[in-house]
């Protein structure tokens, strides 16, 4: 079985620099957001993978296509078939839309799904797809272990479900007001430094992408809530906790107890993670140029006094008990 490493978390909490942080140590690979949506990446002409090149010129994914194709699998990054959302039917497409909700819903989302013949058939290819693809990273960087940043927690449960995976799981936790702040404006606070990188290396100023507070507190509480539901099912053993705040802080000592937690050699990576080719699909981070790993606490001053009491309202409880706040 391929090693997979998951890491569970809201959207923009860090988990593109996480991945990146974690592919720098010679046993652990990464491609990010190994969903690898096309709707998420956007215009694959113009969509630059993490090395700088365009993604459709990138020598690494030509690899990744080859290998691919040596296990059977035609590979387009237009239809990845990795994303278990992709399955072609609407009925499963909206089923499998809501988040985790906890174990009687799911069961009766498993029970809805069974109705489809089209699921059924497609969940054993999509498992292969997911399991293959593991598989030709980790060949191509000789590496043991892999990390997908994919981030949500319904992906995950079809994982864990993967027979040619041994899944084990890092819930990453943010300051849910960082993380509000970033679906307030994601171009401003979820991207590329560089306005011209943003968008996947295409600029772009995601207006549309945009929340109100409230909103922002829902989602952020909803995407922790829903990490606890799948955590629930799982012994303590198959996964761990980490904070953003924590490995921006002391990245050293706490890559040295997820490396022991995936079973690495510990220690063994260069202190600056962008020093190490990586090709990487996700966040807009992935294209700074930054050496350093800077803790973003910008909602310290960008955040009013108003926005801070409807997020706690909607969110402050739930912060509270991660610590926040």
């Amino acid at each position: 079985m391929t090693r997979l490493v998951y890491i569970l978390a809201a959207s923009h909490s860090g988990s593109t620099l996480l991945s990146m942080l974690l592919g720098a140590h010679p046993q652990i690979a990464t491609i990010g957001e190994m969903s690898l949506s096309p709707k998420a990446m956007g215009d694959l002409d113009r969509y630059r993978c993490s090395c700088g090149d365009l993604i459709r010129r990138c020598r690494f994914w030509e690899q990744v296509r080859e290998g691919m194709a040596s296990r059977g699998f035609a590979f387009d990054l237009a239809n990845v078939g990795t994303d278990y959302r992709s399955v072609k039917s609407r009925y499963a497409q909206r089923l499998l839309g809501p988040l985790h909700r906890g174990r009687f819903l799911e069961s009766l989302r498993d029970t809805a799904l069974s109705m489809c013949p089209t699921w059924r058939t497609q969940l054993s290819e999509i498992h292969r797809r997911n399991a293959a693809l593991a598989s030709t990273i980790l060949e191509l960087r000789r590496a043991q272990v892999i990390v997908d940043s994919s981030k949500t927690g319904v992906r995950l449960k079809y994982l864990l479900r993967n027979p040619g995976l041994d899944v084990k799981v890092i819930h990453l936790i943010r300051d849910g007001r960082a993380v509000a702040l970033t679906y307030m404006d994601p171009a401003g606070f979820a991207d590329a430094r560089d306005p011209a990188r943003r968008g996947g290396g295409m600029g772009s100023d995601r207006r549309s992408e945009r929340f109100s507070i409230a909103r922002a507190a829902y989602e952020w509480r909803r995407c922790v809530e829903e990490a606890e539901n799948v955590l629930r099912s799982l012994p303590a053993s198959q996964w761990t906790a980490i904070h953003y705040e924590e490995y921006c802080l002391e990245p050293q000592a706490t890559l040295r107890r997820l490396q022991e937690f995936l079973g690495v050699e510990p220690g063994s990576q260069p202190r600056e993670f962008r020093a190490v080719e990586q090709h990487v699909v996700g966040n807009g981070m992935r294209l700074d140029s930054a050496a350093g790993i800077q803790l973003d606490e910008r909602w310290r001053e960008k955040l009013t006094e108003q926005e801070l009491r409807t997020f706690n309202g909607v969110a402050g409880e739930m912060n509270r008990r991660y610590g926040c706040g």
